[in-house]
């Protein structure tokens, strides 16, 4: 199963929803979005295409109240979990969070296979050596909307992952960036 993992929209709903449907062309059947949302309109766009989402709220919380009509009126495509979640996709036990160190900290507890935040606007991903001798993946897509993304060139990012494989790569939108890393 392919996911789409986005984070930091910051209400930007046009480079979210690119992202989306990218991800939706590459075979995508769900997203994770890692917080900073905003606004629940910012959602409306990439519902449309029909993919399962998985949402989170961060430190730029908006309006809840909207965020939790959206979800009841998406015909169950809208999943709203407040501040992190632990969901299963595919076999893969998933912790969603906004923030890095709280990321950080629950891949290394091997309880889970894909521990995805974001917060940092700085995409990453890592095999995470975890305490049970084995590892985590641990996924940061960096801001799909481009906000204060590290580097010369603020990009807007994302990452495409294959939960078969364990498989992720760092994407942005309008181009394809090559793997960063897989697991090992």
């Amino acid at each position: 199963m392919k996911i789409c993992i986005v984070s930091d929209s910051h209400d930007r709903s046009e480079p979210l929803a690119a992202a989306v449907s990218a991800a939706h062309a590459a075979g995508a059947q769900a997203v994770i979005h890692c917080g900073d949302l905003i606004g629940a309109q910012t959602l409306r766009a990439s519902l449309k295409l029909g993919l399962q989402l998985h949402v989170v709220h961060g430190n730029n919380i908006g309006d809840q109240m909207a965020l939790h009509r959206l979800m009841a009126n998406s015909s169950g495509k809208l999943n709203y979990y407040g501040m992190d979640a632990s969901i299963e996709l595919a076999g893969k036990r998933i912790f969603i969070t906004h923030y890095p160190h709280y990321g950080h900290a629950m891949a290394c507890t091997g309880d889970y296979d894909l521990v995805c935040c974001g917060h940092s606007h700085k995409a990453e991903i890592m095999a995470q050596p975890n305490i049970k001798g084995g590892t985590s993946m641990l996924a940061n897509p960096g801001t799909v909307a481009g906000i204060d993304a590290p580097g010369i060139v603020a990009a807007c990012t994302w990452i495409l992952g294959d939960l078969s494989s364990m498989h992720f790569e760092i994407r942005t939108v309008g181009t394809h960036v090559e793997p960063v890393v897989s697991s090992a």
